[in-house]
């Protein structure tokens, strides 16, 4: 097929995006497809008009490698949607319920998916009383205080006392007009990659020190990872189970990542889906599918087959 791989954007994730979009292409080339890439670059002449008259030009299928932005917000899928052009990864409703953490908390507490308990602020108008008011509510300090619609750890501050909330809410709003404020779970950081309807092995997340943060996730040596996590049996299997059901609840398509706490005392507390994970060959999803014997060539080509699949399964019949 000719695919197009499209990366880049102008979120803070960007450069994560190129790495990804990267790996991406040279994953789909080597299982023989014939790969764009296109880093969507407006200060290149790349923006959205040019991509809508790329996608149109013999694209079998766009490979979506977007973080943030409005590679994750539904907004290029909305567009991909009006050209008629398949892509991967989930539609216009899961990518913006997904991005919007506040969204993916209600859906999460509607379905008795347990998830720390938590509230949010405007960036902007908040008062520092009546925010620690509620943040005894739900149980003190530490909390994590974080943009309401950011990946990769951007924004997000873990702080131990009131001297701290109105920097960590600072920072947090120089990303979102909102501010999610929830409880810190001491525990473990764990996540399970999905590919298609699979809830694949658990990795294990732990820092060599602080907390698993923007800088610790992408310079290497920083974090070590267990895949599959080394957690009961039991345990995993519903970690594995909810959150697969929080996949499909928010209605998501092809692969994603489900973030969440594992507690001292072995309660899991699901923090968020992320709809378009890294995908170099050292991130998360990759290696989970490695640990069950999928290559990275092979996964990134499922995707595409999924998405195919996906659309001509929803293409209207003519005639009769």
């Amino acid at each position: 097929m000719r695919i197009l791989v499209l990366m880049g954007g102008t979120s803070s994730e960007r450069e994560v995006s190129l790495n990804s979009g990267r790996s991406v292409a040279q994953g789909l080339k080597s299982k023989g497809h014939e790969v764009v890439e296109y880093d969507l670059n407006p200060d290149q002449g790349r923006d959205i008009s040019d991509l809508l008259e790329q996608v149109t030009d013999s694209i079998d299928v766009v490979f979506i490698a977007l973080h943030g932005g409005c590679g994750e917000d539904g907004t290029i899928q909305a567009l991909l949607n009006l050209a008629g052009v398949p892509y991967t990864g989930s539609g216009v409703r899961s990518s913006a319920l997904c991005m919007d953490k506040i969204a993916t908390k209600i859906f999460f507490e509607y379905h008795r998916i347990s998830t720390p308990p938590w509230f949010s602020v405007s960036a902007h108008d908040w008062d520092m009383d009546g925010t620690l008011g509620v943040i005894q509510r739900i149980g003190g300090f530490p909390v994590v205080v974080k943009p309401a619609d950011q990946g990769s750890t951007i924004g997000v501050s873990i702080i131990k006392g009131a001297d701290d909330l109105e920097n960590a809410i600072d920072l947090a709003r120089n990303y979102s007009a909102r501010v999610v404020v929830e409880r810190y779970i001491e525990g473990r950081e764990l996540s399970v990659p999905i590919l298609g309807k699979q809830a694949l092995p658990i990795i294990e997340i732990r820092p060599k020190q602080g907390f698993y943060d923007y800088t610790r996730k992408y310079t290497r040596g920083m974090t070590t990872y267990h895949c599959p996590a080394p957690i009961d049996e039991k345990v995993a299997m519903r970690i594995q189970s909810d959150a697969l059901k929080a996949y499909t609840i928010l209605g998501c398509s092809d692969f994603g990542r489900v973030d969440l706490r594992l507690s001292n005392d072995g309660e899991p507390y699901f923090l968020e889906v992320n709809t378009i994970p890294g995908m170099t060959e050292t991130s998360l999803v990759p290696m989970s599918a490695e640990a069950v014997g999928i290559s990275f060539a092979e996964l990134v080509d499922q995707i595409v087959a999924s998405a195919i699949g996906r659309t001509t399964a929803i293409e209207p019949k003519h005639g009769g």
